[in-house]
């Protein structure tokens, strides 16, 4: 059985402007393309504006979550003129990543009979160990519609349970996300991102990283 932890983030484009939000889902994209790489599962849920997300909540499943994670803690650059504004000068955006704490209400436990599940071919590296059967499992809450993956087990019916562990972990995790915007004490993390100092730059509007500096 594959050791297994949870991380939950809060992604956010914090006070910024609309490019700000460009930069969360930008970000979002190329955090699930690099969990894709180093086999750990990426969930997310967004709150979604006209040019992009205000802000998302992510969860990060797997035995190597923190590994993972450590690397998009703080402040992430994107160098990118603007294509919503040409003639502005500026080509510096900045978002932020931080750890989401534990709400304060545990969210009521989620019945199986709530949730729809699909399942599909594992994807991903893998080598001969990789999955040749639809083993992955999609668990989908129909009443919130917050869904999260697990695909590491080889057995569908455990996959199943991961499945159906992480979308409460996810539920949780939006449920702090919540308590922090509506409460001034956890305001804070939507505009603590420092504007400078980036742990990761990305470049353009193909997101390709570039070094930090």
């Amino acid at each position: 059985m594959t050791a297994s932890r949870h991380i939950s983030l809060l992604v956010t484009s914090g006070s910024g402007p609309a490019e700000c939000q460009q930069a969360v889902a930008g970000v979002l994209e190329a955090m699930r393309n690099e969990a894709e790489l180093i086999a750990v599962d990426f969930d997310s849920n967004g709150v979604r504006a006209k040019h992009g997300y205000k802000s998302a909540v992510v969860l990060i499943s797997g035995a190597d979550a923190e590994a993972f994670v450590k690397n998009w803690r703080g402040t992430i650059q994107w160098r990118a003129q603007s294509n919503l504004r040409p003639t502005h000068k500026r080509a510096n955006w900045f978002i932020g990543v931080f750890d989401l704490p534990a709400p304060l209400q545990t969210p009521e436990r989620i019945q199986a009979s709530d949730v729809t599940f699909d399942t599909f071919r594992a994807g991903g590296p893998g080598g001969q160990h990789q999955n040749t059967t639809d083993s992955a499992v999609r668990a989908t809450h129909r009443l919130t519609g917050l869904s999260a993956v697990a695909r590491e087990e080889r057995s569908q019916h455990r996959n199943k349970s991961l499945a159906l562990e992480r979308l409460q972990h996810l539920m949780a995790a939006q449920a702090a996300a919540d308590e922090a915007a509506q409460k001034a004490s956890r305001n804070a993390l939507h505009y603590a991102l420092e504007r400078g100092n980036p742990v990761r730059c990305f470049k353009g509007r193909d997101f390709r990283e570039v070094k930090v500096g």
